[in-house]
């Protein structure tokens, strides 16, 4: 594959721009890509010395910003010890138990497969909540993760997540189940900032502040501790909250507080915290969300399969919240990938909107939830929503002077024949739509719905040597203990 500075994309059936209301569908049939950034829309004539892509019978989207992923789990996909349990039955059966069967190889491979699957729905930007830290470690996650990154060259954020607090007893647990000293864990996040981190909004690689629990991973005074370490450095703040109903009653028993309560009371919220799931939310937490300007990445696929329910988007946006979609990860979420977890959004708001209508039979009809949110409401977040809560404003639509962030998905499988607006199906219709040519700052990442250099044999193989791998150590771990 040839790399060129400028192209010129022509013949779109449609573009959307990850924009609200009238502007988030554009007129135009062709884009300009010059020097990394869109520099034209409209109908274009060729110059000399640009790449024609022709764009027939496509539909073009700003690249997806995935803002909540766990890649370690790309291997762990399926597990049966945790596939029919709920959150916390689940923890304990999957990711947990797995934790520390993974060394330098497996967990570059799962990485490695977690990217690519992104990659291939379309998605450039990835924000990982990794938490597979812990004393005396073998290998350097965080380095492994943007180099795998950088390889497919894909944007990367590092939410640097970890824990100071077991609920077991320290000498008593494996290695990898230990926690770190706080001021371990400040530390690190200042080294990897100090080698990893751009603050500029057209970044390829960022660090945030991410204990991996809100309410279980730190004492109060060292979440509050984090936060303003984090501001210090100028970085954003994540964590898990809300998921399930026990977030409620963990934060009663502990704190005498609701969950969004206690985030503020110790300075985790504002328009540079964003936190996942937020599916059981009080009237009251909502309001103090919206007014601080607080973000979700919003996950239904892993809360569907997880059966804690779905986040109310609409109201959580209505009142004032930045929404994004997240992934989460593959071990409750076995299509890890953008197109699935937008496909889903898409549905579940519906159907949400729909459980909760009260029948009114006037008329004889129903008042559902068919109107909650529209495909374009679904791109809007899923591309400068996401941006938004990741700082990356330059990227996310497709404007004129942004980043050349975007995805040409080619339509031509069956499952798109027959529809009326060929617009909306790579969300309305699922599937993998296949991928024509995609952009990230302008470099061709994809082309023909190839990755250049990717051994798809070869990477399927290895997946099964590391599945087998990881259960021999789990079960031996588990004779152990």
């Amino acid at each position: 594959m040839i790399n060129h500075h400028s192209y010129l994309i022509k013949n779109a059936d449609a573009v959307l721009t990850g924009l609200s209301g009238d502007a988030a569908r554009s007129s135009a049939t062709d884009i300009r890509i010059h020097d990394g950034k869109i520099s034209e829309l409209g109908q274009l004539t060729a110059q000399a010395n640009e790449q024609i892509v022709d764009a027939k019978d496509c539909v073009i989207y700003p690249a997806w910003v995935n803002t909540h992923h766990h890649l370690f789990q790309s291997l762990l996909k399926g597990e049966p010890q945790g596939l029919n349990q709920s959150l916390t039955a689940w923890l304990a059966s999957t990711p947990y138990r797995f934790r520390g069967a993974f060394d330098e190889r497996t967990f570059r491979i799962a990485v490695r497969i977690g990217l690519i699957e992104l990659l291939r729905s379309g998605c450039a930007t990835v924000a990982d909540h990794h938490y597979l830290y812990w004393p005396q470690m073998l290998f350097d996650g965080s380095a492994i993760l943007f180099d795998e990154a950088e390889k497919l060259g894909m944007r990367f954020v590092l939410c640097r997540g970890g824990a100071t607090l077991t609920r077991g007893l320290e000498n008593e647990l494996p290695q990898a189940l230990r926690p770190e000293k706080f001021e371990d864990y400040m530390t690190d996040v200042e080294r990897l900032v100090s080698k990893y981190h751009q603050a500029d909004s057209a970044a390829f690689r960022k660090i945030v502040m991410a204990p991996t629990s809100s309410l279980h991973s730190t004492t109060a005074q060292q979440f509050r501790e984090s936060a303003k370490i984090a501001r210090q450095l100028g970085i954003g703040m994540h964590s898990h909250l809300s998921e399930t109903v026990d977030y409620l009653d963990a934060a009663k028993a502990k704190f005498n507080m609701t969950p969004v309560q206690f985030c503020a009371e110790h300075d985790w919220v504002g328009s540079d915290v964003w936190f996942a799931h937020l599916v059981k939310l009080l009237p009251e937490e909502i309001q103090l969300l919206g007014q601080t300007r607080t973000g979700i990445a919003h996950c239904p696929q892993s809360n569907a399969r997880l059966g804690s329910g779905i986040a109310d988007l609409v109201t959580l946006e209505q009142a004032g919240m930045t929404i994004s979609i997240g992934v989460d990860g593959a071990g409750s979420n076995e299509a890890a990938d953008m197109l699935s977890e937008t496909h889903a959004a898409w549905l579940l708001q519906r159907a949400r909107k729909g459980m909760l209508a009260t029948p009114q039979y006037e008329g004889g009809l129903f008042e559902g939830g068919g109107d909650a949110a529209t495909i374009e409401d679904v791109i809007r977040w899923g591309t400068a929503g996401g941006a938004k809560i990741l700082g990356l404003d330059q990227l996310g639509t497709i404007e004129v002077g942004q980043q050349a962030d975007l995805v040409i998905y080619k339509l031509d499988d069956p499952r798109y024949f027959g529809l009326h607006d060929l617009a909306i199906g790579p969300i309305a219709s699922a599937g993998r739509a296949k991928i024509k040519a995609m952009f990230i700052a302008g470099k061709m990442v994809m082309e023909n719905d190839q990755i250049p250099d990717l051994d798809m044999q070869e990477l399927a193989w290895q997946a099964k040597q590391s599945v087998k791998l990881l259960q021999q150590r789990s079960m031996q771990m588990s004779k152990i203990a």
